[in-house]
């Protein structure tokens, strides 16, 4: 089941938007989606935090009060990690949404084969990352992470410590190399080893200042000093090919 969720302050546009979507549903019988619609960001913000977030959210970026960009920020700090796609009738915000990791922006009015399209590499991606997860054994017995959750990893000691959206997971002793060990992590563009100790989420990375990798959470992780420039490159081209898939 996909949550989706649309917000547009002008309620034509937002029952606009709502009926684009069904129409979308009942042309791909395969997914099953409920949709919300929103005449707020604060208003969103509250049933996402209250309810566990959506999968997607359709967002206007010209909002009284709170714009959709900093709708998207807020979803980033709570740690929503669904697929982003803004309307908009401005063409002045296309930079800032990559800030939030929109996988899209339209202008408005929309062009229903175009929003089709857009909805199925949404929804391509929210499929990839459900279905891609690792397994780590615990003192506990074995925990299955989703990738998606994972803001970064790092060797403490003789184990890992996975610091995830929904907390803190430490895996037993490991006997093999930490890049062995995060091998797996590393398979998937997402991730990158950052020295020999630390693998971050480019997902969860909002920002790069110095030796400080800011991420969506509000936490500071300090990179290595002869890792944080190429770092920065990769997480910048991480975001450009994203951008244009």
């Amino acid at each position: 089941m996909l949550r989706i969720a649309i917000c547009d302050d002008e309620e034509k546009h937002l029952r606009k938007t709502a009926t684009l979507l069904q129409r979308y549903l009942l042309a791909r019988p395969d997914l099953h989606g409920q949709v919300e619609t929103f005449s707020s960001g604060r208003e969103l913000l509250s049933r996402a935090e209250d309810a566990g977030g959506f999968d997607l959210y359709i967002l206007d970026i010209l909002m009284p009060e709170l714009s959709g960009i900093d709708t998207g920020r807020r979803l980033r700090a709570l740690g929503e990690g669904g697929e982003i796609v803004y309307l908009t009738s401005s063409n002045d915000f296309a930079a800032d949404s990559y800030d939030v990791r929109a996988c899209f922006y339209l202008l408005k009015p929309v062009e229903e084969p175009k929003f089709f399209r857009v909805l199925d590499g949404a929804v391509k991606k929210l499929i990839r990352r459900r279905n891609s997860a690792v397994v780590v054994t615990t003192s506990d017995g074995k925990r299955r992470i989703l990738l998606e959750r994972i803001r970064y990893v790092e060797r403490v000691g003789r184990y890992m410590r996975y610091d995830c959206t929904d907390g803190i997971v430490e895996s037993q002793t490991i006997r093999v190399s930490f890049r062995e060990a995060t091998a797996p992590l590393l398979s998937d563009r997402r991730f990158y080893l950052c020295g020999a100790s630390l693998v971050l989420n480019f997902q969860h990375v909002a920002g790069v200042n110095g030796q400080s990798a800011l991420l969506d959470s509000g936490q500071t992780v300090t990179l290595p000093r002869t890792a944080a420039i190429e770092f920065k490159k990769a997480w910048g081209g991480y975001w450009l090919e994203e951008s244009n898939e």
